[in-house]
């Protein structure tokens, strides 16, 4: 089952599980027992039949589920069941151990087409996505967990912290003034550095906003009544002034019904004015999402 899915794509929802508050961990070097008597603590559970569709498979949509079929009669189960707890307690509920004992959830074990224990499951977006069965050394089961945890993003408990980026002076200058009610002087410190690095992101966005807020504050807010039905450049303005006041869904409305009566030069400006209002925003933004839905049927 080696490689059957891409964690990658789990890598967001691995760093969302690491920066929650972590649960009480569980002493390492206690022997696995029946179902409801394993360790306190959240990143290590005894799994049933009737608890395995929600204590592992949906559990493994929000973090990685490494799944133990073992049994008590097997002397490498026990050893396999005492390493991996000692590392789900090191990893803090970074990821969960789910333990289940092959003669009290025998249809778990058919689940998996197991033919002997102890196996080691691991699994991520509700499917399997490495698995290895045996006594394996300690240094090779551990090898195999960093291999999986590296994919996800998920931090080794002795790993080193990556340091904290150091701040862009130049940026920070740039803030001071924007803090500073100094939009001008902190456009152009933006614009300064964009000269000299035309892919730095944070600094685009931020020139982006600027030379936003410069033209909305531009204009009158009675712009909002005054604006007349066929004039582009007043709906554009009321559109702004809507912006500013933190209403997006109306403002992209306000262009959106000049896109939709205006043809030519005008149809192309109110559009473009748009995109750009777009780029102000998070993509997923749920009106941003659905003012490019309005946009493309004013389109077509």
């Amino acid at each position: 089952m080696s490689g059957a899915v891409d964690l990658s794509v789990l890598k967001e929802r691995a760093e969302a599980q690491r920066s929650r508050a972590a649960a009480p961990a569980p002493q390492p070097g206690v022997e696995p027992g029946a179902p409801g008597q394993a360790p306190e603590g959240a990143s290590i559970i005894d799994v049933t039949e009737a608890t395995f569709e929600s204590d592992v498979v949906a559990r493994s949509d929000q973090e990685l589920v490494i799944t133990l079929l073992w049994a008590g009669w097997s002397e490498p189960s026990v050893q396999l069941a005492a390493l991996l707890q000692d590392l789900a307690v090191r990893a803090a509920g970074a990821w969960t151990l789910a333990r289940v004992d092959v003669d009290v959830a025998p249809r778990i074990a058919q689940a998996f087409g197991a033919q002997s224990v102890p196996i080691a499951i691991a699994l991520a977006g509700g499917q399997p996505v490495s698995a290895f069965d045996g006594r394996q050394p300690p240094e090779q089961v551990g090898a195999w967990l960093d291999e999986i945890t590296s994919k996800m993003g998920i931090a080794s408990p002795d790993a080193e912290p990556e340091p904290e980026p150091e701040d862009d002076p130049r940026m920070v200058a740039a803030e001071e003034l924007l803090n500073a009610d100094d939009l001008e002087g902190a456009l152009t410190a933006y614009q300064a550095i964009l000269a000299l690095e035309p892919d730095n992101v944070e600094a685009a966005a931020m020139a982006r906003n600027v030379e936003f807020t410069i033209r909305a504050k531009q204009h009158d807010p009675s712009i909002l009544e005054t604006a007349q039905p066929g004039d582009v450049d007043a709906q554009l303005a009321a559109a702004d002034v809507l912006l500013l006041g933190q209403r997006p869904e109306q403002a992209f409305d306000r262009i959106i019904d000049v896109v939709r009566v205006s043809d030519g030069d005008d149809k192309a400006r109110a559009r473009t004015r748009l995109l750009e209002l777009f780029e102000l925003f998070d993509p997923s933004e749920p009106f941003v999402v659905s003012a490019r839905r309005k946009l493309a049927a004013a389109l077509y």
